[in-house]
């Protein structure tokens, strides 16, 4: 009898346990993968880059373009993985507004570009609205973006270090988020690739 009760509470406790372990799952819920290096399904090009698939990443080093993304986001967190040679001209645009001609006047850019003549809205930055310095360098390596866009604040953290911090810029409220490919201050010169873009809404 003894042996009977002690496997039922046993039982018991295990039933508890499982309620429990989905704790730590919950607290990462939300994240979504726009981007795992396997499909562009969550994008559509613009332009005439030449993206591709290589290697767990989305390539480009030719042309001029972006890979738009289907959804509109408003408030948000996001993670990307990136690699960039040092003439790659590159960058994150969120909440675009016009997705046939998109540019810092009507989006928000954070930038990759390590030989951007005006260094202080170079890589890190957001450019025209928050200033990098010293400016970072990205070349040649795996980096990381954390982007945070929360109302009329927007921050960027570089490989774990804040780059860029906008406290009100209200312009842009919503829109779809574009990676970008352009050539470098070498004509027809440059690389980006990316492997990983997840987001998660506020």
């Amino acid at each position: 009898m003894k042996r009977r009760t002690f496997v039922v509470a046993s039982l018991a406790l295990s039933s508890l346990s499982s309620l429990w372990l989905p704790a730590e799952p919950r607290a990462q819920s939300g994240w979504s993968s726009l981007l795992d290096g396997k499909s562009l399904d969550h994008f559509r090009p613009v332009g005439d880059a030449n993206w591709r698939l290589e290697d767990g990443a989305v390539v480009a080093d030719k042309g001029t373009g972006f890979l738009v993304s289907k959804e509109i986001y408003g408030d948000f967190e996001m993670r990307v993985e990136f690699w960039a040679d040092e003439d790659a001209n590159s960058g994150v645009f969120l909440r675009c507004q016009n997705i046939e001609k998109i540019g810092s006047d009507n989006a928000y850019e954070v930038n990759i570009f390590d030989k951007r003549p005006q260094a202080i809205y170079g890589t890190g930055a957001i450019v025209d609205v928050a200033k990098v310095d010293p400016m970072p360098k990205a070349a040649g390596r795996w980096n990381t973006f954390e982007i945070t866009a929360k109302g009329s604040r927007l921050s960027v953290v570089f490989n774990g270090q804040k780059t860029a911090d906008a406290v009100e810029d209200a312009r842009f409220p919503r829109g779809p988020i574009a990676l970008q490919y352009a050539p470098g201050t070498v004509k027809d010169k440059g690389t980006i690739k990316f492997r990983k873009v997840d987001i998660r809404p506020l």
